[in-house]
């Protein structure tokens, strides 16, 4: 006897509907096709000991299991519960009058209990839009396939649950989720706080900026000078992620099965990866695509320390993304492509032995060294970086002044007023959002100069030899300033605190 059942396969951050086709026969065999890999092969076993364990069984004949789209290659072990009631199924050991509303996944333990699967929200989205009438998965992916709406979500611990469900009508317990209401409690306010920076009045200023335009910047000072702090408080500063963010950022992690058991991310990533990692590993792929740090950290901040320390390649192929804000990984028989919109925090010390131009320092640097320290650091990788700054020591005074510094949430409500004015500002752009996207086109609208301001900026092209792109990075941190200040123009006092930003580009370090 023939039998359909639905699953699902995941490619890039979207789903597409597996039609699971079981066929029963006389003869003896087990053959699946329909190209699955290991994980699948595989699953007879598990699957057999999970029947046995529950009072069923494969029976002793031939049976052949198409997985369709047969080009399409599926991976996995999220297969097994799909499988696994298909054979039941199409040997008559259940009924199966309604198998063709659900969509099932699920990892077969040898007891019969499902294990977590990846990929469960972008699949609850695909079965909403084919009009699936509900999902049953693992419980502990309930929760977060809950949050699409107008789906039936069944959350189980064993299959036992959904052959009884199938086979006797009794009814599994339905995941209800409110998306407006989960989003909302999981707002909590991020643990680190910029009231606990002593000092670093500037630096504060530049995050600010950098955080009310969405601008890349990078940290340069010697260490113990507050870098690594002072990028781990830029996420409480950001404005508050937005439901079409937050279901945005928890596709891409659920993808990858990192979605925590609160099913919605409220809370804007924050991703560290070490300075050792592969290029695969930060800007995704793998034989089988995954996405990589630079798209974890969409909607976030992707914070890289110790610059230079990293692969000079592994820098490089993260060039294209920061451009296009999203990374496209093609193989021979399909394409994906992942979002990867994340502000870029680098720091670096200043030199190879950290302290440049310090004279109570106890090691100093040659030029050549520097020259071999800084030159693992691109020119245009640096050009895609707004912000330059540089972090000095702070002195003792500070560090032991008791009185505590300006609160994330009052810097936070500074910086949501000038996205708000950017949201207002690009409304009618689908792909522009705050000021660090603006193309060029954008730029010479919102970033009219008057005479006194273009022969400003032209000087500092000149002397900084700055290339074309560093003087659009200018104009737009110019047009961030302005907005922090309510400011309808760009005057040359935002276009004067924008080039002190560009002042460490690396043919200054230079000299």
């Amino acid at each position: 006897m023939l039998k359909k059942v639905f699953g699902s396969a995941v490619f890039g951050v979207e789903a597409t509907t597996i039609t699971v086709e079981v066929n029963v026969d006389k003869g003896i065999g087990y053959h699946l096709v329909g190209l699955p890999d290991n994980a699948i092969k595989e699953s007879n076993f598990r699957i057999a000991a999970a029947l046995q364990n529950n009072g069923y069984k494969i029976p002793g004949k031939k049976i052949i299991i198409n997985m369709s789209p047969a080009d399409l290659r599926k991976e996995g072990s999220a297969y097994d519960l799909t499988l696994a009631i298909g054979i039941l199924a199409s040997t008559d050991q259940i009924k199966a009058e309604n198998l063709d509303k659900y969509l099932i996944m699920g990892e077969l333990s040898l007891d019969g209990t499902l294990q977590p699967i990846k990929g469960a929200l972008p699949i609850a989205v695909k079965a909403r839009e084919e009009g699936f009438k509900g999902f049953i998965l693992p419980i502990q992916n309930a929760k977060e396939a809950a949050i699409v709406d107008n789906l039936e979500v069944y959350g189980i611990e064993n299959i036992k649950q959904v052959i009884d469900f199938f086979d006797k009508g009794i009814p599994l317990e339905q995941t209800i989720i409110n998306t407006r209401e989960e989003f909302e409690k999981n707002l909590d306010f991020p643990e680190f706080d910029f009231c606990d920076v002593k000092g670093q009045e500037g630096i504060k200023r530049c995050m600010e900026i950098a955080a009310a335009g969405g601008h890349n910047i990078i940290l340069i000072g010697p260490p113990g000078a507050g870098k690594t702090m002072l990028a781990k408080r830029l996420p409480s500063i950001l404005p508050p992620m937005t439901l079409h963010e937050a279901l945005e950022t928890t596709k891409i992690h659920s993808v990858v099965g990192r979605v925590k058991d609160t099913g919605l991310m409220a809370q804007r990533p924050f991703r560290s990866p070490h300075h050792t990692i592969s290029n695969v590993a930060l800007v995704g792929g793998g034989s089988y695509p995954q996405p990589g740090e630079i798209s974890l950290s969409h909607n976030g901040v992707l914070f890289l320390d110790e610059l230079p320390e990293f692969k000079r390649e592994v820098l490089e192929v993260m060039r294209q993304p920061l451009e296009d804000r999203e990374v496209t990984i093609s193989r021979a028989k399909f394409t994906v492509t992942y979002p990867s919109s994340f502000m870029l925090v680098a720091s670096m010390n200043p030199s190879p032995s950290g302290y440049f131009n310090d004279p109570s320092a106890p090691v100093t640097s040659s030029p050549a060294e520097m020259q071999r320290y800084l030159s693992k650091v691109s020119g245009p990788l640096l050009d895609r970086i707004d912000i330059h700054i540089e972090v000095t020591p702070v002195p003792f005074e500070k560090l032991s002044d008791d009185r505590k510094g300006e609160t994330s949430v009052d810097i936070r409500k500074r910086v949501t007023q000038a996205r708000a004015l950017q949201t207002q500002r690009f409304a009618e752009s689908d792909t522009v959002h705050y000021n660090a996207q603006m193309n060029t086109k954008q730029i010479r609208k919102h970033c009219v100069l008057d005479e006194g301001s273009k022969q400003l900026l032209k000087t500092a092209m000149e002397r900084l030899n700055l290339s074309a792109r560093a003087y659009d990075r200018i104009l737009k941190v110019s047009r961030t300033i302005a907005d922090l200040e309510h400011s309808d123009k760009v005057e040359g006092s935002h276009i004067s605190e924008a080039i002190q930003y560009r002042s460490l580009d690396r043919e200054g370090w230079l000299g």
